[in-house]
């Protein structure tokens, strides 16, 4: 089983290399691509653009050719997999898009984190399509500040920020918190006062896992 995942930050090679051994997988299931100009494309024209979003399933499309299922980690970038999606039959999928099923499944109120203005439309889209399935309420809240300590390097007063944030999302009633960005999963390791939030990493890996078995299955009956 080959799962090949594109990030855009160097970091995420960890973070999703940790999350697969907690799931028993072992480093030869994964490949890891990094572009991390296209967020930065993305970060400068406000948004994703339609050309960013076609350079990015060109890159999906082409790591399907050599995977069983190819994992976009990057929120910003996650509507990408659509354009990619028509070009194979290998399954392209957003991890974000597990996450936030997984969140609105627990009903109530989600609140849905973000480190990055330009993930904010994205997530938005994608949990609420989520949260209408389930009847979930949804809110999506932008942890201020926070993606400046990223960049700087800063990497532990940025998870500190994110769990500071996930544990007042706690106070403000919600039942459920969700850290829509893949690099944000290490702050559920700081949250004390109420459930360990949700991150992308497992999710998406679990997701993958459960989609390579399925088609497997189909196919071999």
């Amino acid at each position: 089983m080959i799962i090949s995942c594109l990030h855009t930050a160097d970091s995420n090679v960890a973070v999703f290399e940790n999350a697969a051994r907690e799931l028993g997988l072992s480093g030869a299931n994964l490949r890891h691509t990094v572009r991390a100009d296209l967020l930065r494309a993305a970060e400068e024209a406000g948004g994703l653009t339609g050309d960013i979003a076609q350079q990015t399933a060109a890159v999906l499309s082409a790591l399907a050719a050599e995977a069983d299922a190819v994992l976009l980690t990057c929120s910003t970038l996650g509507p990408s997999v659509m354009k990619a999606g028509v070009a194979t039959t290998v399954p392209i999928l957003r991890v974000d898009a597990a996450l936030a099923d997984k969140a609105a499944a627990t009903g109530g109120k989600v609140v849905a984190l973000c480190a990055v203005e330009t993930t904010i439309a994205p997530t938005t889209a994608l949990f609420a399509e989520a949260a209408r399935r389930s009847g979930a309420a949804l809110e999506v809240r932008l942890v201020e500040g926070a993606w400046s300590l990223f960049k700087s390097g800063h990497r532990d007063s940025y998870l500190a920020a994110i769990a500071q944030a996930a544990e007042a999302a706690y106070v403000d009633g919600a039942s459920i918190v969700a850290l829509a960005q893949a690099s944000m999963a290490g702050a559920a390791d700081h949250v004390r006062n109420g459930p360990r939030p949700l991150s992308s990493p497992a999710a998406g890996l679990e997701s993958a896992m459960n989609t390579i078995a399925n088609q497997r299955h189909s196919l071999s009956g």
